[in-house]
């Protein structure tokens, strides 16, 4: 598909996925994070968002085309990194404090579901965020829906939910990952000193 036309879905064109892209961010309960991953990145209109308010951000597809679009369209941005990588076999060094996965999930049988999850939530610092967005409609390349992906997610260890956004399009959830202790960090009002 990105042989054919360096946007197949039109990411940057439709309304519903400017839309899509915008309330993830604004779901954030960080203003600011420190160095955030975005696997699967497609041509980079959501990594083009995740700049504002990372100070570093590493985004991989493992299709090149995908990489090629996604690298000129953060081009602008000296703090973004955009790599070709198929995860979970390739997978960055080091931890991040966001971790989005978007529009990924569903593609993956149980078992790299599984390994991307352990992976992720590895790789996740203590109180760091993990943002997931999957479409809810069945599609014939999609083992499950965002619904779906919302029942595994609840029952993965070592974080606890924050926000749980639903349509009938698509599935949003903000993640949390548990301290080293197991407690919960604080909430964005706690950490101004509201509550």
């Amino acid at each position: 598909m990105y042989r054919r036309a360096a946007d197949p879905w039109h990411l940057a064109e439709r309304w519903y996925e400017r839309r899509k892209y915008d309330l993830t961010v604004a779901a954030l309960p960080q203003e600011r994070y420190r160095r955030a991953f975005e696997p699967a990145c497609s041509v980079g209109e959501l990594t083009r968002r995740l700049a504002a308010r990372c100070d570093t951000v590493l985004a991989c597809d493992r299709v090149a085309g995908a990489v090629n679009t996604a690298q000129q369209r953060t081009a602008e941005f000296s703090h973004v990194t955009v790599r070709q990588m198929t995860v979970p076999a390739q997978w960055p060094e080091g931890s991040f404090d966001l971790i989005v996965l978007s529009e990924v999930l569903y593609y993956l049988d149980p078992a790299t579901l599984d390994s991307l999850l352990g992976r992720t939530v590895a790789a996740l610092e203590p109180g760091g965020t993990l943002a997931t967005v999957h479409w809810n409609h069945p599609v014939e390349e999609h083992l499950s829906t965002g619904t779906a992906i919302a029942g595994t997610l609840a029952e993965l260890p070592g974080i606890r939910l924050l926000a749980d956004h639903r349509e009938d399009d698509f599935v949003l959830q903000i993640h949390q990952r548990l301290r080293a202790d197991g407690g919960r960090p604080p909430t964005p009002a706690e950490r101004e000193g509201l509550v």
